[in-house]
């Protein structure tokens, strides 16, 4: 049984539960029988970009990857409103009103920190024991709360090759990622921007780009949408659903296969001995650390052990990892 990470980078119009329908196909393929897997963040099928796939033990983590904080390329154009907030929905609303670059870097701040944002009705949050997409579809009005997110940093990026709209940066350049059209020649104005941001869990870029837009006295919807980062994976990490594919056709699974400690490099290890880890392994408290308090990865050498928590100076088992002595 393979433990650890597939970093995919996730196609157009591939949905996340499709990633993981792929991967198990292609363990299967390669002779690997009944692989656990599951995905740390959906991602929209019209979206692209970093889908962590976890495997076996790795699936334990799932849950923690999906509150980590992420960060998206997305192009905003102005004009047009849709109904699901992105190219999919059918046109709710039209504006003239074209904002210039200095007017839309003006109003970023008010969509920097702690904000209040409003999901899309087009999402997969629940109303009354329903997901809002189905009730959407099916023609219902679907009013949903706004809650609290978080918005760490939200930034422009340059324009390549002209005047006005945005350009990915050099992280996430791809050649399925669309580059903006420039504003008319002399207007100044900006038919569509692309932006760059560092968000916690919970946060609907394309809500964002909704309230951006309004703010600037007009309409718009999402464009393009590129996860660059995601919790501590990112591009560099990512391979391509061709690459997945060879696995099946008899590449080694090691070619694209992360360790399981990959989504733990942000929190700090913490090194155990023999009988530690038997302890640890049986689910019972370590006493008497000198550790400041928070969350820790505890490992015997180099194999991960579980997933712990440390207050005044005890330790306990947050999720236990059920892995060989032997380094894999």
């Amino acid at each position: 049984m393979p433990h650890g990470w597939i970093i995919l980078d996730k196609p157009h119009e591939l949905g996340s539960t499709q990633a993981v329908a792929a991967v198990k196909r292609v363990c299967r393929e390669a002779g690997l029988g009944k692989v656990k897997v599951g995905h740390g963040g959906t991602l929209d099928p019209l979206a692209t970009g970093v889908l962590p796939i976890a495997l076996g033990e790795a699936t334990k983590l799932t849950g923690r990857m999906l509150d980590g904080n992420k960060v998206y390329a997305f192009t905003v154009a102005f004009g047009a409103e849709t109904d699901t907030l992105d190219l999919e929905g059918k046109v709710i609303a039209q504006s003239d009103v074209r904002p210039s670059r200095a007017e839309t870097e003006a109003v970023l701040p008010r969509f920097t920190g702690p904000i209040e944002q409003v999901p899309p009705a087009y999402s997969a949050l629940k109303v009354d024991g329903e997901r809002a997409y189905d009730l959407a579809r099916a023609g219902a009005t679907v009013e949903l709360q706004a809650r609290a997110v978080t918005v760490y940093t939200l930034k422009p990026l340059p324009f390549r090759g002209g005047v006005g709209g945005g350009e990915c940066p050099a992280s996430a350049a791809s050649t399925d990622m669309p580059h903006p059209n420039p504003s008319p020649e002399g207007e100044g104005l900006l038919q569509e921007i692309t932006l760059l941001a560092h968000v916690s869990k919970g946060t609907y870029i394309r809500s964002l780009a909704r309230d951006i837009a309004h703010a600037l006295g007009t309409v718009g919807h999402v464009t393009m949408l590129r996860r660059t980062k995601a919790g501590p994976f990112t591009l560099e990490q990512a391979i391509s659903l061709d690459k997945l594919n060879e696995v099946g056709k008899g590449a080694p699974l090691e070619n694209v296969l992360l360790p399981l400690e990959a989504g733990l490099v942000d929190i700090p290890a913490l090194n155990l001995g023999p009988e530690q880890a038997s302890m640890v392994r049986q689910g019972r408290v370590l006493t008497g650390l000198t550790q400041d308090d928070g969350l820790y990865w505890a490992r015997a050498g180099s194999v991960p052990v579980a997933l712990m928590e440390i207050f005044s100076g005890e330790a306990k088992v947050v999720r236990g990892f059920n892995l060989s002595d032997v380094a894999e």
